[in-house]
């Protein structure tokens, strides 16, 4: 941390030094001066943090997943878990739920190019109109209104322990009332990654290592086509198309020893390699109608979205304590289907800034995996249908909601909310020939109130009922084999998790930015562990017991040199009371944690006036997460310096990723059964390099209004 901190200091240092040189260059009058408003790289509004990075330097050379992670409020985990302020997220694009989840909205966001970013929004109490168990993050991209064709091509090299490349190009068409967007990419990454753990077991006082090494590799191509048609000055009717496939293989050797108390009792090796196919695919045909004199707004989009894989997973494991080795063959063919049609319509009502905003969607998924079991058996692969399964899973989702705005004495602002749905979903498997089915409503309400003491001082306070729903996989009781030496199975008893959040927010002078946050849940679900047969099962398992998280949160975005430098610092602390949870479920975990954590990205455009930007990222963040507790925290850094030549429309970056301190994870997971620490090291670090060319028009006017900011629900 230490050297990081060095690094940053002689880093501003010398900003500031080639700052002094250039301000005592005389300069030439000029007759003309033109001043141009810019929105400050972060605001803070009543329910989001919004982070305006359109013409940043920090777009230079990253993709949109890079510029995500060195956003304010957001932290992701080894993982590439996404999370607000501790919390779930829920990622929209262009105010559209995106269809891709986990790695493949990675590798979604992976494929979008920086310099298409105009904001990411920060929602940290959305409305009910948003489909939400927790925040929202909305990724705002730019739109092009000028005639003609503009695009871009980018390289990029990678070399940490693997060499990886990434190449892309975007082309956007503007002509009469015709939009087009079309964008393509290839990825050729190779990730190295180790882990070590240990499994300690309350009952036997029994211990087990277990190291392993892992290798991937995946190529991935994706092309996503957006096309626009203005019909008239009101309506608008488009076409949303999304593909990514890959390709991937993964090799892993896990070397075991067990212990009972201090004597050697058996040790193992297995080797694993997966191969596997995957595709996405997503679709949505939307209609518009926006009235701007009566502020009026109707949207309506329907969909398909497809999700599919065919892998092939081969396992051996040999005991020192046997001469056979124990092994077989996984075939998965996973296939997810999603249908759905959605409304929302938003207007003033009356003359006093009133507005009545509601909406609602029809939601319905047909999803299976059908997995075929081969047990080793004398060297030889035999059929084994009792492990063999057909898991299904459909569910029909239907929901309604209202938002209710006003202002008062044109100082304290209003949004009252409410959100009503009802899930039904049937699962069926052929081991044991069982069928289950569930129905239940939800009602999710929500309230926002700010009040503005004056132009300098203001103060809100919001608060959310969120519900955590299992993905349908969670649900899967087949046993797949984890490339960590233990293994994994779903949980068909899981119950969805509700929590209730609580938020105030004081703002100074539109610069420093204070909110205190209160979460509270009495039930919940997390990863637990069992023994079977000789094997670790890790599996989500349901935890009830009282959990409060309290949390304080300081931002401010200060500029200097004519907006040429830019410095933003976010800094948390957080205190979490997990005692009744603990004692409920005999885990004998810290019954209190604190921690602090927090980013800062620093920027300099155009220095010296010869086209060159700096920018340097760090992020300092904790590995607490439920029933697991981080043992330190994690740093991430990165710093990169961009040429741009005009004449050629062209730029170029290097970046450093984590040369001083290498991000790793290192939490405890706490289960009732014992306690389980892994120590996880990820290849994120090394030098990349990127070239960005552009052609066309490249004078874009930015679209910066979303849907909620023209009905002004919720963008206060």
């Amino acid at each position: 941390m230490k050297s990081i901190l060095y690094i940053s200091t002689l880093f501003c240092s010398a900003i500031f030094t080639a700052q002094s040189k250039q301000d005592t260059i005389k300069q030439k009058d000029i007759e003309e001066v033109t001043v141009i408003a810019r929105k400050p790289t972060v605001e803070s509004k009543a329910d989001r943090t919004v982070f305006n990075v359109a013409n940043s330097s920090i777009l230079a050379g990253n993709t949109t997943w890079e510029v995500l992670r060195m956003t304010p409020l957001v932290s992701i985990d080894n993982n590439d878990v996404i999370k607000a302020e501790g919390e779930s997220v829920t990622v929209y694009v262009n105010d559209r739920k995106s269809v891709f989840t986990g790695k493949e909205l990675k590798e979604y966001l992976q494929t979008i190019p920086a310099e298409n970013l105009m904001k990411i929004e920060v929602i940290t109490s959305p409305s009910a109109k948003y489909e939400t168990s927790g925040q929202v993050i909305n990724i705002v991209l730019k739109k092009n209104e000028n005639e003609g064709v503009k695009g871009s091509a980018t390289f990029n090299n990678n070399q940490s322990s693997k060499n990886s490349q990434y190449v892309n190009s975007n082309l956007n068409y503007h002509k009469n009332n015709f939009t087009q967007n079309l964008t393509g990419s290839y990825r050729d990454n190779t990730n190295v990654y180790s882990n070590d753990q240990e499994n300690f077991y309350y009952a036997t006082q029994a211990r087990s290592f277990i190291y392993s090494e892992n290798t991937s590799r995946y190529r991935s191509p994706s092309v996503s086509s957006t096309s626009e048609f203005e019909l008239s000055d009101k309506n608008t009717i488009g076409l949303i198309i999304e593909y990514a496939t890959s390709k991937q293989n993964q090799e892993s050797e896990v070397k075991g020893r067990d212990f009972i108390g201090d004597e050697f009792e058996k040790s193992f090796i297995r080797k694993q390699d997966t191969n596997g196919k995957y595709e996405n695919m997503g679709s949505n045909l939307f209609y518009k109608y926006y009235d701007k004199e009566k502020n009026r707004i109707v949207d309506l989009n329907a969909g398909v979205n497809y999700s599919g894989s065919d892998n092939e997973n081969n396992f051996v494991t040999h005991f020192n304590t046997t001469a056979i080795p124990v092994g077989g063959r996984i075939l998965g063919k996973t296939q997810e289907r999603e249908y759905y049609l959605k409304l929302d319509y938003s207007q003033p009502i009356g003359t006093d800034g009133s507005q009545l905003e509601f909406g609602g969607k029809m939601n319905f998924t047909n999803n299976s995996i059908p997995s075929d079991y081969f047990l080793l058996t004398s060297g030889v692969l035999v059929p084994d249908a009792s492990r063999s399964n057909n898991f299904q899973y459909t569910d029909q989702l239907n929901s309604l909601y209202a938002n209710f705005s006003k202002t008062f004495f044109k100082k304290l602002e209003t949004r009252i909310g409410l959100r009503f749905e009802n899930l039904s979903y049937t699962i069926k498997q052929d081991v044991g020939d069982v069928e289950m089915s569930k129905n239940y409503n939800t009602l999710l309400p929500d309230l926002l109130l700010k009040y503005s003491f004056s132009d300098k001082f203001d103060l809100s306070a919001t608060y959310n009922h969120n519900i955590w729903r299992p993905y349908y996989s969670e649900f899967n009781p087949f046993l797949l084999p984890s490339d960590d030496g233990t293994y994994y199975r779903g949980n068909m008893d899981l119950q969805a998790n509700p929590s209730d959040r609580v938020s105030l927010k004081f703002g100074i002078r539109k610069k420093y930015f204070i909110s205190a946050n209160y979460y509270f849940s009495n039930h919940d679900y997390w990863t637990s562990y069992v023994v079977e047969d000789g094997k670790t099962i890790s599996e989500p398992t349901n935890f009830d017991g009282r959990v409060e998280r309290y949390s304080l949160n300081f931002n401010t975005n200060q500029s200097f040199f004519k907006n040429k430098l830019s410095i933003n610092l976010n800094v948390s602390g957080n205190y979490t009371d997990n005692s009744d949870f603990n004692t409920r479920n005999n885990l004998q975990a810290k019954n209190y944690i604190s921690n602090i954590g927090g980013s800062s990205n620093i920027s300099y455009t155009n220095l010296l006036s010869k086209n060159i930007n700096l920018n340097a990222w760090v992020g300092y963040y904790s590995q607490d997460s439920g029933n697991s507790v981080g043992n330190k925290a994690n740093v991430f850094h990165t710093f990169s310096v961009t040429k741009i030549f005009e004449p050629l429309q062209m730029e170029a970056t290097v970046r450093i990723n984590n040369i001083f301190v290498k991000p790793s994870s290192d939490r405890t997971t706490y289960a009732p059964i014992g306690s389980f620490r892994n120590v996880s090291a990820f290849d994120w670090y090394g030098v990349a390099f990127s070239l960005v060319k552009r052609f066309g028009n490249q004078k874009v006017k930015d679209n910066t209004k979303t849907n909620v900011e023209k009905s002004e629900g919720g963008a206060k």
